[in-house]
């Protein structure tokens, strides 16, 4: 059903080479310039074009020959190759969450003017999208996003602030790359998707509520004015999501564990602690405040989840930085695409001097 026309990554060569070969990609992107001639050296043998630095990567995804872009980039490197897809009409099938995050209206509104699709491929916005499908074109009462909890869920404050780096990557249902799982542990990345619902599905973060449920098997609910409830379910594989994504709207068979409601036993619900994990709350402070908050809130996060990665700040002091960025960034209501690029640079500035 699938053919790739073009992939790309910012510098994993090695693992970009074997992907282009066995998936034969006529274009391949390495937006880390320096490592061009590595990747050039190792695809010379093949018929792939080859190409280096992310407005290479922009202008090939404007191209006629693709049809859906996969945005499956960490952080805010996503913004710019989703706004070129959505410019040229495409369809997203985003996993990209700071894309949102960080300028959910102008992408949102870049989408609309332009004809483009966001479809996105975060487990719990798949799931609600899913259920909305469902719904014979009901509004949204509420929107419940169910969250794991990740490693440190039963863990006491004290236990969290001595939490190294090895122990925050060790989630118990998920295996994801190293910033979202560290988001995932600070409960920062339902605070990021509390902001993705409320872009992708017009609800306002106070019809938004986060429940901590540990199994993964309720991917998340949509509630409807008579009380009613319509939950996606699914093991916790992110290749259902994804095959949804690129197969929509028919479902595509992609091998993955079956739901067994006989072995499940009991799942269980909980309200998320804000004090053991306050970067949901900061999440929702930023979403209140809107403007470029998020967007600040974002870059604050990127670079301290980073040094806590390095050892080089303790478990505690990715929320403390986001704090302190938070309330200390320049404040643009309306900001447009050079004030998200401006606010993003700054506020990294601004948050490096924290670490420092």
């Amino acid at each position: 059903m699938f053919e790739v026309s073009l992939i790309s990554a910012y510098s994993s060569v090695e693992t970009l080479a074997a992907q282009a070969k066995e998936f034969d990609v006529n274009n391949v992107v390495i937006c880390d310039e320096s490592r061009y001639e590595q990747l050039n050296g190792l695809l010379q043998d093949s018929d792939s074009k080859v190409w280096a630095g992310q407005d290479s990567l922009c202008s090939l995804i404007k191209g006629s020959e693709t049809d859906i872009v996969v945005g499956a980039m960490v952080g805010f490197s996503g913004l710019r190759p989703t706004l070129a897809a959505l410019e040229a009409g495409k369809t997203v099938a985003l996993a990209n969450k700071e894309t949102l995050v960080a300028a959910g209206d102008i992408v949102t509104r870049t989408a609309k003017e332009h004809g483009g699709k966001i479809i996105p491929v975060d487990s719990e916005h798949s799931a609600i999208l899913q259920c909305l499908l469902g719904a014979g074109g009901n509004p949204i009462e509420k929107i419940h996003l169910t969250a794991s909890g990740g490693p440190f869920l039963q863990w006491s404050k004290e236990q969290i602030q001595r939490a190294t780096a090895a122990q925050a990557l060790k989630h118990p249902n998920w295996n994801m790359g190293a910033k979202v799982t560290i988001d995932s542990a600070s409960m920062m990345n339902k605070g990021f998707e509390v902001m993705e619902a409320k872009w992708l599905f017009g609800v306002e973060p106070s019809r938004i509520h986060v429940v901590v449920h540990p199994e993964s098997l309720i991917h998340s609910m949509v509630e409807f004015k008579d009380g009613a409830i319509i939950a996606q379910m699914a093991q916790p594989d992110m290749r259902q999501p994804i095959s949804f994504a690129l197969g929509f709207p028919k479902r595509l068979s992609c091998g993955n564990a079956r739901v067994d409601f006989a072995k499940m036993g009991c799942i269980h619900f909980e309200e998320p602690d804000t004090d053991r994990f306050p970067n949901l709350a900061l999440a929702y402070k930023a979403l209140e405040k809107g403007g470029n908050a998020p967007c600040a809130l974002n870059a604050a996060n990127e670079v301290a989840v980073a040094a806590f990665l390095q050892n080089r700040i303790g478990f505690y002091d990715i929320s403390r930085i986001n704090s302190y960025c938070l309330r200390n960034a320049d404040f643009i209501a309306h900001p447009g695409i050079e004030d998200i690029f401006e606010t993003d640079s700054q506020i990294a500035k601004l948050a490096n001097d924290c670490i420092d």
